[in-house]
């Protein structure tokens, strides 16, 4: 069983290595606010280390000549060494993270399926023939972009990790990625993983640092060629800030405040449920959270006491002793929702249960909280709360319903409940969001593509479509025969 106590480095170049400065980062359990840990910090000098790691990698072309079913095989053994340490990762994700056991478990095998998944897509990206009539052979060429710079959050940092790695490693681009500060111990196992499946040297290099100073200089580095980040919105504008003087594709996964529209036919328990698991699922820490529910006016009351008696059979503690309701991330996270919640009730907002910190813990918890008589205008209706907590809208007619739910700076996902099929086609159709979930939020998968509308980001992470975002296109024009002056192009 890992260690969790030990001092854990960071993997720069294929090596377990101590910072320049020797400094370290102090890691707490969430659930009982008592250090558990410690990592070496990342600065300057670190990045420096790690990025002249990955262009190295990159320019050797190790990867890119690699035949790419051999590629994807090593993704496979990388999905085979996180399995194998599922029992170690979840243990891990428990303590650093908060996680229940089972949500630990569960986010090492979603990571190793990341792995399975892109490594059976690393030989099926594929350019194409254009034609141009005699004499020409013309192609497109999917062209990794070089050294990628990750940044990934601190609610599912192993699965997000995960997910840009593997993308990367897919197409043949290296990587620097920075874990979160507040819980990266789980990010390490892909390093673990990467060295014993024989990546090449330099092809994934993991630090840990803060974002003030590792992040802010890691995306803009002079010798990084692309840039993947999720988390916050203010965060997410200073990373482009820093990537528009260099000109960089990104892509950023910016947070959500998403909304579920129940229609009056709806499968009421149905929506109870789903909204449950959409809103309270790893204490509400998660960008793409049903955390709001807009509902017939005429329902709103039997739908908050329902609401109400869902929230009161979940149990809060320590995920280590299997409870419903973890704890949140760090001391100041909690205090920011409390601060949300009670400037909700001050705007006449109902807490029609929960609202404030859950009592009798040392660490970090947060009671399941449901709001009735929400506003539009209110902030609990407007901004991420990032925690376990439920607004409830009414509406009058459809087309309210729809403004409603559209009526925020963000559209990651979006959900409907109804039996009827056209208007669930109708609502998915008229909803902005990068995902729509019907009568199941979270309905998908890894094979889904994953990413926002309006503030919420641009760029699709998981399916397909994710591959797009890490090679560029380039054309090959070829005249067979001598001669000719060639033909301007643009």
């Amino acid at each position: 069983m890992q260690d969790i106590t030990k001092y854990w480095k960071n993997y720069i170049n294929g090596e377990w290595v101590d910072p320049e400065d020797g400094s370290r980062i102090e890691i707490e359990n969430p659930a009982t606010a008592t250090p558990i840990a410690e990592v070496a910090r990342a600065r300057e000098a670190d990045v420096d280390r790690a990025v002249e790691a990955a262009r190295a990698c990159f320019n050797s072309r190790e990867l890119y000549n690699m035949r790419p079913t051999n590629r994807g095989a090593l993704m496979f053994e990388i999905a085979r060494h996180l399995t194998e340490m599922a029992d170690d990762i979840a243990l891990v994700e428990c303590l650093d993270n908060g996680k229940a056991i089972t949500g630990g478990k569960n986010e090492a095998l979603a990571a190793a399926r990341y792995f399975t998944y892109y490594g059976g897509l690393a030989d099926k990206l594929e350019g194409r023939m254009i034609p141009l009539g005699a004499d020409y052979v013309d192609y497109t060429i999917p062209s990794p972009f070089g050294v990628s710079a990750q940044i990934v959050p601190w609610n599912f940092p192993l699965q997000i990790a995960a997910r840009s790695v593997a993308c990367a490693l897919a197409t043949a681009n290296t990587v620097v990625l920075k874990s979160p500060e507040l819980s990266p111990l789980s990010t390490y196992f892909i390093a673990e993983a990467c060295h014993r499946a024989g990546v090449p040297k330099g092809a994934v290099n993991i630090l840990c640092g803060y974002g003030h100073d590792c992040g802010a200089y890691l995306v803009s580095h002079s010798d990084v060629d692309h840039i993947v980040f999720t988390g916050s919105l203010k965060t997410g504008q200073s990373i482009l800030t820093a990537a528009a003087k260099r000109v960089l594709p990104c892509v950023m996964e910016l947070g959500g405040k998403s909304a579920g529209v129940m229609f009056e036919d709806a499968d009421i328990d149905q929506v109870i449920n789903s909204t449950a698991s959409g809103i309270f699922s790893n204490a509400g820490q998660v960008c793409s959270a049903q955390s709001r529910l807009i509902v017939p006016r005429q329902l709103h009351d039997q739908v908050i006491e329902k609401m109400v008696a869902k929230a009161s059979t979940l149990s809060v503690g320590p995920g280590i002793d299997g409870h419903d309701i973890t704890p949140v991330i760090s001391a100041n996270q909690a205090s920011k929702i409390e601060a949300m919640c009670m400037s909700a009730a001050q705007s006449g907002a109902q807490a029609a249960i929960g609202g404030r910190k859950a009592d009798g813990f040392d660490g970090h918890f947060i009671e399941p909280t449901v709001f009735a008589n929400v506003t539009a205008d209110m902030t609990i209706a407007q901004e991420e709360v990032f925690g376990p907590v439920l607004a409830v809208l009414a509406y009058d007619d459809v087309e309210e319903a729809i403004a409603l739910a559209n009526g925020t700076d963000y559209g990651l996902c979006a959900g409907v409940y109804t039996r009827d099929l056209a208007m669930a086609h109708w609502a998915a159709d008229q909803l902005v969001a990068g995902q729509v979930f019907v009568n199941e939020w979270f309905a998908g998968g890894i094979e889904t593509p994953f990413g926002g509308t309006k503030r919420s980001g641009y760029g699709r992470e998981k399916g397909q479509e994710a591959l797009l975002n890490y090679v560029q296109t380039k054309n090959v024009g070829i005249r067979i025969s001598a001669g000719g002056g060639g033909r301007p192009g643009g």
